[in-house]
């Protein structure tokens, strides 16, 4: 498989997914980059901006098994990970697998329970396992987290720590519709809570197999040592802006050059370019820096500062 393949199933989905909610192109794009760079996304919005249909519907056409958890205070890690229950007829231990042995797993509204709920999650992220009584289970390697949250200052909400949010390859922001793309929802959904089935389902525009191979497209998408030394500048200015506390990790510049490479495939092209690096910025980078407190009192954003370090940043011709 080459690059014009990946970019033509990644243009594919985003029509398709485009009948169904509307206004989310680039969020869609950035879903597949994270999808092709074996990452997870954050999405965060207000309640009612279609973040659960646009994740259901992501996983409906790349044929991935979806499993849904809905996020509440009393949510504890083993309804996440599963448990080891004493079969009485087998007189034995057997695993009961939780929702997190999928490929696609919803977290959504994620901030709704507190942090050790949260934490669950870390090792399937990281590691594509889990571990339970001390055995190691692996994950699907199509295995994928798509979390939704609302934004932290609403009631009854916990801030993700940072240690969780390192974890997320792309923070996406979800507001509000354009007003002819708001039109347009209610043509199609009408007074509907959810889209009518169709006659005849639609076949997935891809399957596993397609992941799998548009993965090693990825990992052969060519990345020139000017583009390397462009992403580690640009990592490193993190840490060095006086309105930033910390910033981001070493970790960031790994992601952040398999994600361009992500985002080069989806173009149809072989190699990386600064614009490819530029436009995954404000969503790989921002949620990884902390802002000082002079610059929270100066109500400074932590994505404008980034995109002021891209604007400042030379790139490569």
């Amino acid at each position: 498989m080459d690059a014009g393949e990946v970019g033509r199933v990644a243009q594919a989905t985003r029509e398709r997914i485009g009948r169904v909610v509307m206004g989310h192109d680039q969020t869609v794009t950035l879903m597949m980059a994270a999808l092709l760079a074996e990452g997870h996304v954050l999405l965060e919005g207000v309640p009612g901006t279609a973040k659960t249909l646009l994740a259901r519907t992501f996983a409906s056409l790349l044929d991935l098994q979806f499993r849904r958890i809905q996020f509440t205070p009393d949510l504890m890690p083993a309804d996440i990970l599963g448990t080891n229950l004493f079969d009485m007829q087998k007189q034995q231990f057997v695993l009961q697998k939780g929702p997190v042995f999928t490929e696609q797993l919803l977290a959504d509204e994620i901030n709704r329970a507190p942090p050790k709920t949260q934490a669950a999650l870390l090792e399937a992220m990281q590691e594509r396992s889990v571990t339970l009584d001390g055995t190691t289970r692996a994950l699907s390697p199509a295995f994928m987290v798509i979390a939704t949250q609302n934004p932290v200052e609403q009631e009854g909400t916990y801030p993700l720590p940072e240690a969780q949010l390192d974890r997320f390859l792309f923070k996406l922001h979800i507001g509000y519709p354009a007003r002819d793309q708001e039109l347009e929802m209610v043509r199609v959904h009408g007074g509907r809570r959810a889209p009518p089935a169709p006659a005849a389902p639609e076949p997935p525009v891809a399957d596993r197999d397609w992941i799998v191979e548009a993965r090693a497209a990825v990992a052969g998408v060519e990345l020139r040592e000017p583009v390397i030394a462009y992403i580690v500048d640009l990592v490193r200015a993190t840490r060095e802006h006086q309105s930033l506390l910390c910033g981001a990790s070493p970790r960031s510049v790994n992601m952040l050059a398999h994600a361009a490479r992500a985002m080069a495939a989806l173009d149809g092209t072989g190699y990386v370019v600064p614009d490819h690096v530029k436009q995954l910025c404000g969503s790989l980078l921002a949620h990884r820096v902390i802002l000082s407190p002079a610059a929270e009192i100066d109500g400074q954003t932590s994505r404008a500062i980034v995109q002021h370090i891209v604007e400042q940043t030379p790139a490569p011709r």
